[in-house]
């Protein structure tokens, strides 16, 4: 199976460096919609079987963008933005959020959702994606660049490492993975 995991494109708040977490909904900006086309267009000759998204607007406007004419978009709740509890709303570049990334502090200071949890909504909404689909499908996932942090580090095996954080994902960009049932634990 072929995993495709996109980065919605880019909000106001993404641009003004502001951590969206689950409680600001915004929409695509200008910016972020011209690189979803852009994307589209990179994976035009990609056939999804089916995509799933975040429920959130921009991970949904993404998916419209790139997949609502090649196959069904299904919403996914597993996959929203990680709750970011106080920050929700403020200058990323005021605080340091390495600590919420270290799985085996699994940090839930400030209201954030642990690590584990996080972790645990990946691992789960893969198990289904292994049940549902064969080897040869492909599925496009819509979600966050949290999200598909935790994906990459599930995928790659390295779940415990100290620094979950050093995977820089980037608005509207696409991390491919291929998977077989049997690889994955």
């Amino acid at each position: 199976m072929k995993l495709y995991f996109v980065r919605h494109g880019e909000t106001d708040s993404n641009r003004d460096g502001i951590m969206q977490g689950q409680s600001i909904n915004q929409q695509l900006n200008d910016r972020g919609v011209r690189t979803c086309l852009s994307l589209k267009n990179k994976l035009s000759s990609t056939s999804f079987d089916t995509c799933y998204t975040s429920p959130m607007l921009r991970a949904w406007s993404t998916a419209l963008i790139i997949a609502g004419e090649k196959c069904i978009v299904q919403e996914d709740s597993r996959l929203i933005e990680r709750y970011l509890g106080d920050f929700e709303g403020k200058e990323r570049a005021e605080y340091d959020m390495s600590k919420f990334w270290d799985y085996e502090l699994d940090s839930t200071d400030n209201g954030v959702e642990s690590i584990r949890s996080l972790i645990s909504r990946c691992r789960s909404f893969l198990e289904y994606i292994l049940d549902k689909y064969d080897d040869s499908s492909n599925v496009l996932i819509v979600s966050h660049a949290g999200i598909i942090r935790c994906f990459h580090y599930l995928l790659s095996g390295s779940i415990s490492n100290k620094d979950l954080l050093t995977l820089s994902i980037e608005n509207a960009s696409v991390r491919e993975y291929n998977i077989s049932k049997k690889d994955f634990k």
